[in-house]
């Protein structure tokens, strides 16, 4: 019942920016805890960031600590990831997710078993 629809995925220089949007459609609930994944050809998915139902809890991947931030807006179910100084190690297909779990569940593993995944959208970094 729930969709969810990335966008803003592209091309960027290392050391760039991108922002990434995940629009929810549907019916939808302002409760549910927030992330984004991602997936480099032949790896595993693994976890980015999430971010609880509120906003006020935000967890980030080592690897990107620092460099991207993760919001949402509530009022117009979506959540966004400014993504800063790129590195080609970056490029992937970046997946939206939502779950009624909390965001620190969300943060732990590569995201099985979340509810709702969005289509992805693909990140390419060049060096």
């Amino acid at each position: 019942q729930v969709q969810l629809i990335e966008s803003g995925g592209g091309l960027a220089q290392a050391g760039g920016s991108l922002r990434l949007s995940c629009a929810a459609s549907g019916r939808t609930f302002s409760s549910y805890a927030m992330g984004w994944f991602r997936q480099a050809p032949g790896k595993e998915r693994e976890f980015v960031a999430s971010i609880s139902w509120g906003g006020r809890t935000i967890y980030y991947a080592d690897s990107v600590k620092g460099r991207f931030t993760i919001s949402r807006d509530n009022a117009k179910d979506t959540v966004y990831l400014q993504m800063s100084s790129l590195k080609p190690e970056d490029t992937a297909v970046y997946y939206c997710a939502a779950d009624k779990s909390t965001a620190a569940t969300m943060s732990r593993g590569g995201g099985y078993g979340m509810d709702y995944w969005g289509k992805g959208t693909l990140v390419t970094v060049s060096s």
